[in-house]
């Protein structure tokens, strides 16, 4: 179901937002899509946020206050406007399914339940090279506004308001265990590769593959995407 490309002009690019399942287990990569919108019309503005944590202790003897300590950063939120319009065709109910899905993505889904992992779907926005717009995240809110209805008072116009809190991925060189700094870096997949010959080739001993599928949450090693990325983990991570 996706937003059709009437709005800002056919050569433009379009912002989209991907829904998704949330993954299995504790990874950051979402699970399978359930679903995109390409937006008709690139939102008008965007609100982005982020907020650092600071502690401060109070203590009797320090008269003007206790030094504060930074506790870390949180992730960014991001607030938009999504315009949904049917109106050339005031027979159709699509902006109401659109506005359904979109209040799903705050509902948990069937397959979490399955997995008994219970939890809303993620999210993916991204909008061309604007690279501050492209990142995972769940969503916080969705408020809708019904503007327009049909002569059978089905709603063929909409506006919603989306409040986006970002997941943060694995700092590219973090150990997750230490938090020390190591040597992972990122390989782009291209055509013949495959785990164990990437295992090979970065550690030297090809069943260190299994390394390789488990810091990407990948359930199926023989099938690997041309173009997709891959999370290599440093040498000192890697048990064959």
């Amino acid at each position: 179901m996706a937003m059709g490309p009437r709005g800002a002009g056919a050569s433009l690019v379009r912002a989209s937002l991907a829904i998704h399942q949330p993954p299995k287990g504790v990874g950051t990569n979402p699970g399978g899509l359930i679903e995109e919108f390409t937006f008709d019309f690139n939102p008008a503005q965007l609100s982005l946020s982020r907020r650092a944590q600071w502690k401060a202790t109070p203590t009797v003897a320090v008269r003007d206050g206790s030094i504060p300590q930074f506790m870390g950063p949180d992730p960014r939120e991001l607030s938009l406007e999504i315009f949904l319009d049917n109106s050339e065709d005031p027979t159709d109910d699509a902006v109401l399914k659109k506005v359904e899905a979109l209040l799903a993505c705050c509902e948990v889904t069937a397959e979490s339940i399955a997995a008994q992992q219970p939890s809303p779907p993620w999210v993916v926005l991204r909008w061309g090279s604007f690279s501050t717009v492209h990142f995972t995240a769940y969503v916080a809110s969705v408020d809708v506004t019904y503007s327009l209805f049909s002569t059978t008072g089905t709603p063929i116009r909409a506006t919603c308001r989306m409040a986006l809190h970002e997941i943060p991925g694995r700092t590219a060189g973090q150990n997750p265990t230490s938090g020390a700094l190591t040597a992972r870096r990122v390989h782009r997949v291209v055509a013949g590769d495959s785990l164990p010959s990437l295992a090979w080739r970065e550690y030297g001993e090809a069943g260190a593959w299994r390394a390789i599928a488990e810091a990407n949450d990948i359930d199926d090693p023989t099938r690997l995407t041309p173009g997709s990325e891959l999370m290599l983990p440093a040498a000192g991570e890697v048990r064959s």
